[in-house]
């Protein structure tokens, strides 16, 4: 097996705690699993490089590429199945991974194949990263990072100090009420 970078362009930003990962959800068409405004952020045929280059960190089952495509993107990101198992799928028939079955799952490993391929495609790879690392980036930065920072830091507090009075305390119904009202305001915007 050749040696590889196991360094991601993005991995210090989002470990540093920014992205929906920060909120412990996300809001939709920005975050996990968020629906509208859903942007792709891979181009057609690029899924199978990124797939590949989790692959050669660690064999890993459908679920674990999907997880840890999320988390190498802070979050901003999460492929669907209906996009990670046909393209493990294609790796196979490649001839670039191969699966061992253990303990009734499909293991997907990198296969010297896969490793060449990687290794001949290098720049592209980079290329895709480095694109995708500064687009996630881009929605972590300027107004969206104050979002996100500001998110976290009324959700860590709110929960705080619910938390130390007590479900059904005074100062638990007046968080829920300053929340309720602040939601209020931001749901006004769509309107204004």
């Amino acid at each position: 097996m050749t040696h590889h970078d196991d360094s991601w362009p993005f991995g210090d930003f989002f470990s540093a705690g920014f992205g929906p990962r920060a909120w412990a959800f996300g809001f939709p068409g920005c975050g996990p699993r968020g629906q509208r405004g859903r942007r792709q952020v891979f181009e057609s045929g690029e899924m199978k490089y990124v797939i590949l280059r989790l692959l050669r960190d660690k064999p890993r089952h459908g679920y674990e590429v999907i997880r840890a495509m999320e988390e190498k993107l802070g979050g901003w990101y999460t492929p669907s199945a209906g996009t990670v198992y046909p393209t493990l799928q294609l790796l196979e028939d490649e001839g670039y991974v191969r699966i061992v079955e253990t303990e009734g799952k499909k293991v997907y490993h990198i296969t010297p194949e896969g490793e060449r391929f990687l290794d001949e495609h290098k720049s592209r790879l980079e290329e895709i990263l480095e694109r995708v690392g500064d687009a996630v980036r881009g929605m972590a930065g300027g107004a969206m990072g104050d979002l996100n920072s500001t998110f976290a830091r009324v959700a860590r507090e709110a929960f705080k100090q619910a938390w130390r009075a007590g479900p059904d305390s005074d100062r638990t119904r007046r968080i829920a009420e300053i929340l309720k009202r602040a939601a209020e305001e931001i749901e006004a915007l769509a309107t204004a």
